[in-house]
């Protein structure tokens, strides 16, 4: 199960898009200087493909990009829920998980997603905007490659 502690709509996690970032508790990661430790807790609402629809449609055009910030304790169901977004939108979104797992889970799903976030937050490597980061964004591209995108988030 997955359980959601609100949501945003956001300019920087995914380039170029306008995203509605959606946060999941349950974390199990437990990374060293996260900037969402309260999402570690077992708390919020079961996000459901109900739930998810309320959100999602007074944002329709405006919004083009459903991220799912978090979800490592369940990462089938996030898969689902971005595949929901697929087939119930046609195309009107693009998906996105930002992960803390350091590569993609078993059965990994990337059909899913359009684009993933991979690796835990260490406080001396830096987030995604540092070039020292261990993070990477990637954008999955249909061919079956990944793009390491992450270099858009760096100043020039």
């Amino acid at each position: 199960m997955i359980k959601f502690v609100g949501y945003d709509i956001v300019f920087q996690e995914i380039p170029d898009e306008v995203t509605l970032a959606i946060n999941l508790s349950l974390c199990p990661n437990r990374c060293e200087g996260c900037h969402s430790p309260y999402l570690r807790e077992d708390m919020g609402n079961e996000l459901t493909t109900g739930e998810l629809d309320k959100m999602i449609e007074p944002y329709r055009g405006e919004v083009t990009c459903i991220c799912f910030m978090g979800g490592d304790g369940d990462p089938a169901e996030v898969a689902r829920l971005a595949e929901h977004v697929h087939e119930k939108y046609k195309g009107a979104f693009l998906t996105a998980w930002y992960s803390g797992r350091p590569q993609y889970p078993d059965g990994f799903r990337r059909s899913a997603f359009d684009f993933v976030k991979l690796g835990p937050y260490i406080p001396d490597r830096g987030p995604l905007n540092k070039k020292t980061t261990n993070q990477r964004l990637y954008h999955l591209l249909p061919d079956g490659r990944d793009e390491d995108i992450t270099s858009r988030f760096w100043r020039k």
